[in-house]
């Protein structure tokens, strides 16, 4: 059976990345191709790498840091017991809502701050317009 390999340009382009980022998450442990080539510099990318690098993804747009992308996805390499993966998964989550929900608070705070702001320079702009029409 045959196994399905990808280059550092199938993936980036499979996720419209650069391959600079790919070589990024590689640094940062997501990602471990095998080496082929010369020298080792033709990156041999896995499906296993494939479905890290998909989650990793997953993670930034959920506004996990890549850190804790790396640590929840190494939990799935060792799947004996998903309980322990499913805690951390649901605190990181809930540490991450808290945060957007503090930052929704902030940001509906400053929209009521600019609405009224944007009252009073209306009211402030129609009686200087008043005031400048002849009588």
């Amino acid at each position: 059976m045959a196994t399905t390999t990808y280059t550092i340009s199938d993936l980036a382009r499979e996720f419209d990345l650069t391959t600079r980022a790919m070589r990024f998450y590689e640094d940062m442990g997501l990602l471990q191709p095998e080496r082929s080539g010369p020298g080792g510099r033709n990156r041999v990318y896995s499906n296993r790498d494939r479905t890290r690098l998909k989650l990793t993804l997953r993670a930034k747009r959920l506004g996990l840091s890549l850190t804790e992308a790396r640590e929840i996805i190494d939990m799935y390499d060792s799947p004996r017991d998903t309980g322990p993966q499913l805690r951390k998964f649901l605190a990181v989550l809930a540490q991450h809502r808290r945060q957007l929900e503090e930052q929704m608070a902030d940001l509906q705070a400053n929209l009521e701050e600019v609405k009224v702001h944007e009252k009073e320079a209306r009211a402030l702009l129609a009686r200087a317009e008043k005031s400048r029409q002849p009588a």
